[in-house]
């Protein structure tokens, strides 16, 4: 791997957060990171150097490879070029398989954006254990979706005592709006309900559980919670598998670990909106030609402006309990859809191109193949992570 030509491909870089996270790489990537960008349109991609080299003079020289979802060959031959290769080019259900393929055979560390659930448990049956053969990590959801989550319960359980049975609960709060990749994911995720349900089962059967351990959910409805002074919402998004997976991986989540994960809102009037607003999407994206509507909504590679971004926040809480404390943690930042997500990509690519890592392969969360290393460098690049109260309960649980 050292002896590969790039430390870092990013493919994707001609769209809005992909050119994010190329700004962010052209402001942050130490001297002599070996990176490039890769994609179809070679003028396109010559406008997205042009304007790294405002950041830093020396993009004026920064390589640029040819790259196409739809020609697998030019995926392998990028794949083989670097270490780590990072996407922003979804839906990645209809355009990731390929590049997922190409670094499970070539070896290499591959991350990505996706929310999607269908795509993440496909890939896992597909390409897990020939990743784990040829020494690749694929790591998926490294932006908003899943890292605030994945190493905020991550942070939370550190918090605890060892060796017991452990419960957190995570509610999600913030402003700004979601990039236009996301939700084209999420109206394709609704459309292909049934299709998401066989894969998962097909996972479910296949995938070993931890010896010895437990992993589940706790139980949860929709009700005002006093500890948080705002509504619960279960949130039926793709971090709570995340987290669970984390959970298996690593043993300091105890013998027994349950995860709950909300949106916390603050009057039942925005209850009644997103219920309402999700139940119309999903209706709407059964049907091709109002999906197809739908779709047209959000045009790919458009975002809010700076000074938008700007006023955007986000803020995950957690409650944590187990062995006689209870803990109360939260992750915040700025601006989830965007800012802060093509950083948290950023960061992870790097983490994995230049840290001290475990020795781990195959399908992987954050926190299963970067853990501590990853975040370090998040709370090192802006990203909170604080203990806003710690309680000895007086039992044990």
């Amino acid at each position: 791997m050292s002896k590969r030509e790039y430390d870092i491909v990013l493919f994707g870089a001609t769209g809005f957060t992909g050119g994010l996270t190329a700004e962010y790489l052209a402001a942050h990537a130490p001297p002599g990171l070996r990176w490039a960008l890769a994609g179809r349109n070679r003028a396109k991609l010559e406008a997205v150097r042009r304007r790294l080299q405002a950041i830093s003079p020396a993009c004026k020289d920064l390589a640029l490879l040819d790259a196409d979802s739809g020609r697998p060959e030019s995926l392998q031959s990028v794949a083989s070029s670097a270490r780590v290769v990072i996407t922003t080019v979804g839906p990645y259900i209809l355009h990731g398989e390929p590049l997922v393929a190409a670094c499970a055979e070539a070896g290499t560390d591959y991350v990505d954006l996706t929310g999607e659930p269908e795509f993440v448990d496909l890939m896992w049956l597909r390409y897990h254990e020939l990743a784990q053969r040829s020494g690749a990590r694929l790591i998926h959801s490294c932006g908003f979706d899943s890292i605030p989550h994945d190493l905020g319960a991550y942070f939370t359980i550190q918090q605890l005592p060892e060796g017991v049975p452990l419960s957190v609960e995570g509610f999600v709060s913030g402003s700004g709006t979601f990039s236009a990749g996301t939700y084209h994911s999420a109206i394709h995720a609704f459309s292909r309900l049934r299709g998401y349900q066989k894969v998962r089962r097909e996972r479910r059967a296949r995938e070993q559980r931890p010896a010895g351990r437990s992993i589940g959910s706790l139980p949860g409805g929709i009700r005002h919670r006093d500890d948080i002074h705002a509504w619960a919402v279960p949130f039926p998004s793709i971090d709570e598998q995340v987290i669970q997976r984390s959970a298996a991986a690593i043993d300091r989540y105890g013998p027994a670990f349950r995860y709950r994960h909300y949106i916390r809102l603050k009057s039942f009037k925005q209850v009644s909106m997103l219920l309402g607003g999700a139940g119309t999407l999903m209706a709407l994206a059964q049907w091709g030609p109002t999906r197809r509507w739908l779709l047209s909504k959000r045009k790919s590679g458009d975002g809010p402006d700076e000074a938008r971004r700007a006023r955007s926040r986000f803020a995950v809480k957690f409650i944590g309990s187990g062995g006689g404390r209870r803990v109360v943690t939260q992750v915040s930042g700025g601006d989830p859809g965007y800012g802060e997500t093509s950083k948290m990509l950023a960061e992870s690519a790097l983490c994995l191109a230049l840290d001290a890592l475990p020795k781990r392969a195959g399908q992987l969360t954050t926190v299963s193949a970067m853990g501590d290393a990853l975040l370090r460098r998040l709370q090192a690049a802006g990203i909170r992570f604080e203990v806003l109260d710690s309680v000895d309960t007086g039992a044990a649980a």
